[in-house]
């Protein structure tokens, strides 16, 4: 681990130590190896395989991203295309048992998750990393080849890819080791905002009704 600035440079897998290390907010770029997948049918059969016992195709080195790619094959490799994160929220109902059952420390995409997640997440030590929406060129170029991919049979962007990963980033912890939460924070001070912006509504529309249609107070 290291810091550039206000970024920390990590490599995956991450222990559990250093997950717990990070604060929820942190910027960081990461090296190392990751599997990543946008598909809800392979989610549903990673589910199906940590309740089963049944290993993966692909190795998940505690370290699973939502995140779609593709690639095209050079010289015996296999480079990308593009890499292009997908809402995380859409699998909640699944993750907390992969999470749990994978021990996985690192998981990312966008949007954030859910609550029973984040509360996997601080069971097993791990953190979600938030990658910015619409920054499919800035993410690619810190993605330097497919090393294999699983479950073949479904299209690119559903297979399980293993991928390997150099400055990829900046991405932000969204979810800390320790059950702190960037959405949870926003959505509190939402809350809290709320029935002032409400009190406002009701008061511009009670002198609106006193005013008149084409009335003004000047």
């Amino acid at each position: 681990m290291s810091n550039n600035d206000d970024l920390t440079r990590l490599t995956l897998p991450l222990s559990p130590e250093v997950a717990r290390g990070l604060k929820v907010g942190q910027r960081v770029l990461l090296d190392g190896e990751v599997t990543v997948t946008v598909g809800f049918s392979t989610h549903q059969r990673m589910a199906a395989a940590v309740r089963d016992g049944i290993p993966l195709p692909v190795p998940i080195k505690a370290s699973f991203f939502h995140m779609g790619t593709c690639c095209y094959e050079k010289d015996g490799r296999f480079l990308p295309h593009y890499a292009n994160p997908t809402t995380s929220t859409r699998f909640d109902g699944l993750l907390p048992g992969i999470v749990r059952g994978l021990g996985l420390t690192a998981i990312g995409g966008k949007g954030g998750v859910g609550p029973a997640v984040v509360e996997a997440l601080q069971e097993v030590g791990g953190v979600y990393f938030a990658m910015p929406g619409g920054a499919a060129p800035m993410l690619s170029a810190g993605v330097v080849e497919r090393l294999e991919t699983g479950w073949d049979d479904l299209i690119e962007q559903f297979r399980l890819s293993r991928f390997v990963l150099n400055g990829f980033g900046p991405l932000t912890v969204g979810v800390d080791a320790h059950g702190n939460s960037l959405y949870q924070n926003l959505s509190d001070q939402a809350q809290d905002r709320l029935p002032a912006i409400l009190e406002q509504l009701n008061e511009r529309r009670a002198a609106a009704a006193k005013t008149g249609p084409g009335e003004t107070n000047a």
